[in-house]
């Protein structure tokens, strides 16, 4: 019986289409508790064959695995005991430090001296990041059970042991291995001086970073004698930094079994059994985090997805100029309701998202082919009422519903209109809200709800503060005959935003896929025709009642016929995805390939619905100086398409730390240098700038 409560408890997977991609449970080394005896327990899990998890330090991207305990009091736990993990490098010059297939993170538990109960529940939450082509958050509530007795005996020996010869051990003493440190600029010298390691064909470092200490990739040089370099390039506003903490791996296979590692402290003592560097989310961290959403938040109100639809709220407050302070604030409140609103579904949304396994991106829903058809069928609608093709005048209880919502002119009309703006708002991302949600999207559901908020607050700023200072209105127009021509004309504004859409349709799904949703929409637009011309007030019950029946019949027919067959069948194969000019489609593989054979690589990271990528293209990347500086040196041009959310552009879009696109990135000199992040907005001065990073004998080549 005591053997049995040793063995593993509370396993739970975690799958992602139906593929199980890890399983994790709770192991301890003792068949029972002895009072104030220390005793191991280990974090098992099992990962899919090609998936891993990272190691304390996961290095360019990644997230540590982490145990939060939930203890009885007066119980204690120590710090996670790293096995060595194994480096590998993926496609785009990223170095990680992970597990596959399996690892144990061992941890002694301490419990109390004086112990009540027969049996201790013992309970624990894990969280990691599991990674192949996709990246996938995982977690886990995990228990384990164990009694409670006067003397125990060893539990689960192979494992642990096995397990236990993975750890690195404390530096040797006397004169097996000298090693000291040498900075020079902002690279750092770790020179070790050992004749045990001058036998082993592979040596190498893995660093230990600490605080906001950045490092590069590890090279090691050997020299007679058995000394050997390894050589960290870092970043750091600490000039006083002279060393880094670290282990020292060796063995006869890089990655392979049998390895052996020693640990070397820096300036910052560190334990082997170290945790991972605090996370980014310290409450310092967060308020700059959270200044960076506001800000962004405020900026998307000049993106070039948002402005269409800007002009509906200004002529909202044309239209209120003149009337009562208290009206055009409850108003403007309206309006920033609606932005409120959808940015916090939003957020719940993809806290849910989260918490269920799933890979979480800014703008997620515009690669759903069926939401960008749905927004068409709303910009529609709301273009025709703007035309007068159709008025509302049904009963208060009908004004709920949404097309009532798009033409009411009171407050409902202000917190649609909010919400209107805000979701063709999302498909940008503008400065500073990269950083911040590529931030968010690695923490907690408070930290991710917290940043929504405040892009929130950025983006309905400006309103608030035009509702809540009338007097600024007697800066615009004054209200008359000339409003309802300009009421008009924005409907031609919603219209050019449908013809954005259905391009983002075509892009997504094809020419015939666009065919089938405009065969769809001409149906919508007759239905409301229909309600502007034969469900007037003065119209008959027998008219109103046929017109009626003639509409449901007339869009739900239709929606099954060409949205239901004929758009469901379509699909755009990714040959259909076609690049122009010089630039070439990109994989992950002719990108490492590129970077292998040294030649520089810029990288533009786009989808079809997304108008700041478009605007930067137009403007910048296309432009004559930009491409002839492109060609000079020398430079491959992959275009990598994220407008179906590519699961391989997913993963390097959160390597480097954003949620989406535009993103830009430049090799400059192969695989021998640390790749450029650019910002959101490109400007041609920028572009040309970092050009010149480019080695002219990498052009050449």
């Amino acid at each position: 019986m005591l053997l049995l409560a040793a063995l593993p408890r509370s396993g739970q997977s975690q799958t992602w289409e139906g593929r199980e991609l890890v399983r994790a449970s709770l192991v301890a080394d003792v068949t029972a508790i002895v009072p104030g005896k220390p005793f191991t327990v280990g974090l098992l899990l099992r990962m899919a064959p090609n998936w891993h998890t990272y190691w304390k330090f996961p290095g360019d991207a990644g997230i540590a695995t982490e145990t939060k305990w939930k203890l009885p009091d007066g119980w204690k736990a120590g710090e996670i005991q790293w096995p060595i993990p194994l480096k590998l490098n993926e496609p785009g010059d990223i170095q990680i430090y992970g597990y596959h297939d399996e690892v144990l993170l061992l941890q002694e538990i301490t419990p109390p001296a004086p112990l009540t109960g027969a049996v201790a529940n013992l309970s624990a939450e894990a969280n990691w990041l599991v990674c192949e082509k996709i990246c996938i958050p995982g977690s886990a509530k995990l228990q384990l059970e164990l009694p409670v007795a006067a003397q125990n005996a060893p539990a689960n020996e192979d494992l642990f042991a096995r397990y236990r010869r993975a750890l690195p051990q404390a530096w040797p003493e006397g004169s097996t291995a000298s090693a000291s440190w040498k900075r020079t600029g902002s690279e750092l010298f770790l020179t070790v001086t050992s004749a045990a390691l001058a036998n082993y064909p592979v040596v190498d470092f893995f660093p230990l970073p600490q605080g906001t200490v950045v490092v590069g990739h590890p090279k090691t040089e050997r020299a007679p004698g058995g000394k050997i370099t390894f050589s960290v390039s870092i970043e750091t506003q600490d000039e006083k930094l002279s060393s880094l903490s670290g282990i020292v791996v060796f063995g006869q296979d890089a990655n392979g079994p049998g390895r052996n590692a020693w640990l070397r402290t820096g300036n910052a003592s560190v334990s082997a059994s170290s945790v991972s560097p605090s996370p980014a989310g310290a409450p310092r961290g967060l308020a700059k985090f959270l200044l960076f959403g506001f800000l962004g938040g405020f900026i998307l109100n000049l993106m070039p997805c948002v402005l269409p639809v800007i002009s509906l709220k200004i002529f909202g407050f044309i239209q209120h100029a003149g009337q009562s302070r208290g009206r055009i604030l409850r108003s403007g409140l309206a309006f920033v309701a609606g932005i409120f609103a959808w940015f916090i579904g939003l957020a719940l949304l993809l806290i849910a998202l989260k918490s269920a396994g799933r890979e979480i991106t800014w703008a997620f829903q515009f690669t759903n082919p069926y939401f960008v058809l749905i927004m068409s069928a709303v910009v529609l609608v709301f273009a025709l009422n703007l035309f007068g093709v159709f008025e509302i005048s049904l009963p208060q209880s009908a004004n709920r519903g949404l097309l009532a919502w798009t033409a009411r002119e009171g407050d409902a009309g202000s917190f649609f209109q909010g919400v209107f703006a805000t979701v063709l708002a999302t498909p940008c991302t503008a400065p500073f809200l990269g950083t911040a949600l590529g931030f968010a999207f690695t923490q907690s559901g408070w930290t991710i709800l917290a940043m929504f908020v405040a892009i929130a607050a950025g983006m309905s700023s400006p309103y608030f503060l035009l509702s809540a200072q009338p007097a600024w209105l007697r800066l615009l127009p004054k209200p008359g005959a000339w409003m309802e021509r300009v009421k008009q004309l924005m409907g031609f504004f919603l219209l050019a935003t449908l013809l954005f859409l259905l391009w983002v349709i075509g892009a997504e799904r094809g020419v015939e896929a666009v065919i089938w949703t405009s065969c769809f929409l001409l149906a919508l637009s007759v239905a409301c025709w229909m309600k502007g011309a034969f469900l007037g007030p003065t119209a008959s019950v027998m008219s109103r009642l046929v017109s009626i029946v003639l509409m449901l019949v007339l869009v739900i027919g239709s929606g099954l016929y060409f949205i239901g067959e004929k758009f469901n069948d379509t699909k755009l194969a990714s040959g259909d995805t076609q690049t122009h000019g010089d630039w070439l489609a990109f994989t992950p593989e002719r990108l490492q390939t590129e970077l292998e054979q040294g030649r520089a690589v810029f990288v533009d990271f786009t989808a079809a619905w997304c108008l700041t990528c478009k605007f930067n293209e137009a403007t910048v990347l296309e432009s004559s100086a930009v491409r002839d500086a492109f060609q000079r040196r020398g430079i491959v041009k992959f275009k990598a398409d994220w407008t179906n959310a590519d699961p391989a552009i997913t993963k390097i879009l959160k390597q480097f730390g954003r949620p989406g696109v535009p993103m830009y990135v430049l090799y400059p000199d192969g695989r021998n240098a640390e790749p450029i992040l650019f910002p959101e907005l490109l400007t041609q001065s920028i572009i040309l700038d970092k050009l010149e990073t480019v080695t002219p004998h990498v052009a050449a080549e």
